[in-house]
């Protein structure tokens, strides 16, 4: 199954009060990490080509452990489940002063058509 690695380093604006990385931090780091799968995938230029564009409908996020400023966080994410017109990602981010899984992800989505904006099936590269 294809995955996707990339380090982020935690930055003075990625934490709160008490030095710990904020939440929406890693809504955004699991942005990066989508963006860099679609783009080892299917681009969103690509996609945006074809007349499709991928669309979120979910992401779940489970904190389980505290990052704090300044560590370096390890992120990857991987394919985990396909359905007809809907793809599941997977993500983890571990940190590389404890080296234990922080954070476990997934995000669910579909791609649809830029005329209608209904789902459509899903492209040859996510089968």
């Amino acid at each position: 199954m294809k995955e996707v690695r990339r380090a982020f380093t935690v930055m003075t604006y990625d934490i709160d009060f008490a030095g710990v990385v904020s939440n929406i931090t890693f809504t955004r780091w699991l942005e990066d990490l989508r963006s860099l799968f679609a783009e080892q995938t299917l681009s969103v230029g690509e996609a945006f080509n074809r007349g499709i564009a991928p669309a979120l409908t979910r992401t779940e996020i489970d904190f389980l452990a505290p990052v704090r400023f300044p560590d370096t966080v390890e992120g990857r994410m991987w394919l985990d489940e396909l359905g007809p017109a809907r793809w599941v990602l997977a993500a983890e981010f571990s940190s590389q002063a404890s080296g234990a899984v922080a954070v476990r992800a997934r995000q669910t989505g579909l791609f649809v058509s830029l005329q209608t904006l209904r789902p459509v099936p899903l492209p040859k590269e996510y089968r």
